[in-house]
C-alpha cells in the first residue's frame, strides 16, 4: 500500500504500480478532484495482490437536490461539501460500480446492478461494459449480495418477468439481510415509497433455490470472508478479500458518497435504516481500512470506485483514483 496526506499526492506512475494497473493513473487531492461524470470508458482493471479486479460502471443517478437526502445536513450543507470535492453542485451524482473479481478460475460478482434501467433510467450500462471487459455474465460463478436496495439486487431480476438472470450462480447474502426482507409481515411495516421494493423482493427471491444464506465472518469463498456492517440495512455487508499480498473491502455503501461522508461521517442518509448505527458502522471499517492498510472501493465512489482515506482529525479524507 501507499500513504497519503491530504495535501500530498503520489506520482500516478507509482500509483499505477501500487494498484496493479497498466495504465497511468492520476490521483486528485479531495479539494482539487475534477472527477469526471461519466467514464470514457466503461470498465477499468487493476490487480490487488492475486486477484484480477474489473471495475464496471452500470450509470448514474443525477438526484435531484433533496433536504431529505442527509437527515442531519440541508442542502446548502451538501452543496459546500461537493464543491469542496470539486464535483458538480447542480444535482447530487451518484454513480454506480459492479466489480467483479477473478480468483484463480473463478469469477465472483459483487452485487449485480441496478437491471438495465429498472432502478433509474441512467443505470443500464452493465451489460454492455461487462462484454466490452470481455466478462460473459453466462460465465459468472457466484454472486455475493451487500445488500437488497435496488440499485444493488435488480439486475438479479428480468425486467418484466423477474426471471432470473443468474440461475446458475450461487448468490450469497446475509443471512439477516434475506430474511428481514422477506419475513412475511415484513411489507405491511414498511414505508410506503418502500412497498413496491420489498413486494417484489418478497415474492420473488424466496422462490430461487441457488440463495447461501451466511452468518457474520463466514468465509464465503477462499479468501473472502463476509462481515457484517448493519446500519444501512438490517443485513448490510462488506467483503473481506485477501488477496496474498494485500487485502481488499468490497464495501458497498459504507461511504456511499465520499464528498459528503468522508469529511462529515456523522451524516445519516435518508436510506439508512438505522442511521446512528450506520454512523457507527462507518466509522468502524474505515478507521479499520486506514490502520490495516486495506485497499477499498466503493459502489458509489466516483468511477472506477475505488480510492484512498486518510483520517483528518475525527473526519477523513479521501482521493479518488480517477481515470486517466
Amino acid at each position: 500500500m501507499f500513504n497519503m496526506t491530504r495535501r500530498a499526492v503520489l506520482g500516478s506512475a507509482a500509483a499505477a504500480a501500487a494498484f496493479g494497473l497498466s495504465s497511468k493513473l492520476e490521483f486528485v487531492a479531495p479539494v482539487f478532484a475534477q472527477t469526471p461524470l461519466e467514464p470514457r470508458v466503461g470498465f477499468y482493471r487493476y490487480k490487488v495482490g492475486s486477484v484480477e479486479v474489473t471495475a464496471i460502471y452500470d450509470g448514474i443517478w443525477r438526484k435531484p437536490h433533496d433536504p431529505k437526502f442527509i437527515r442531519n445536513a440541508s442542502v446548502e450543507d451538501t452543496k459546500e461539501a461537493l464543491a469542496k470535492a470539486g464535483q458538480t453542485t447542480d444535482f447530487m451524482p451518484i454513480p454506480l460500480t459492479v466489480v467483479v473479481l477473478k480468483v484463480d478460475d473463478r469469477l465472483i460478482m459483487m452485487d449485480a446492478g441496478s437491471g438495465v434501467g429498472q432502478w433509474q433510467a441512467n443505470a443500464k450500462h452493465l451489460p454492455a461494459n461487462m462484454a466490452a471487459a470481455g466478462i460473459d455474465y453466462k460465465k459468472i460463478d457466484t454472486i455475493m449480495i451487500s445488500h437488497f436496495h435496488p440499485d444493488h439486487v435488480w439486475g438479479l431480476m428480468e425486467k418484466g418477468t423477474n426471471d432470473p438472470v443468474f440461475p446458475n450462480a450461487e448468490l450469497i447474502v446475509n443471512a439477516a439481510e434475506f430474511n428481514w426482507w422477506t419475513d412475511p409481515g415484513r411489507l405491511d411495516k414498511l414505508a410506503p415509497d418502500r412497498k413496491p421494493a420489498g413486494k417484489r423482493i418478497a415474492e420473488v427471491f424466496p422462490k430461487w433455490k441457488n440463495w447461501k444464506l451466511v452468518d457474520d465472518g463466514a468465509e464465503v469463498a477462499p479468501g473472502i470472508r463476509l462481515i457484517s456492517a448493519p446500519g444501512h440495512t438490517p443485513g448490510h455487508s462488506v467483503y473481506l478479500v485477501d488477496a496474498g499480498s494485500d487485502q481488499f473491502m468490497v464495501s458497498a455503501d459504507i461511504m456511499y458518497v465520499p464528498a459528503l461522508l468522508a469529511p462529515h461521517p456523522e451524516w445519516q442518509g435518508a436510506y439508512d435504516q438505522d442511521g446512528p448505527m450506520a454512523v457507527d458502522t462507518r466509522r468502524k471499517l474505515i478507521d479499520r481500512v486506514i490502520a490495516d492498510n486495506i485497499k477499498i472501493c466503493g459502489s458509489h465512489f466516483p468511477f472506477p470506485g475505488t480510492g484512498t482515506f486518510v483520517k483528518d482529525g475525527n473526519s477523513y479524507g479521501f482521493t479518488p483514483v480517477i481515470q486517466a
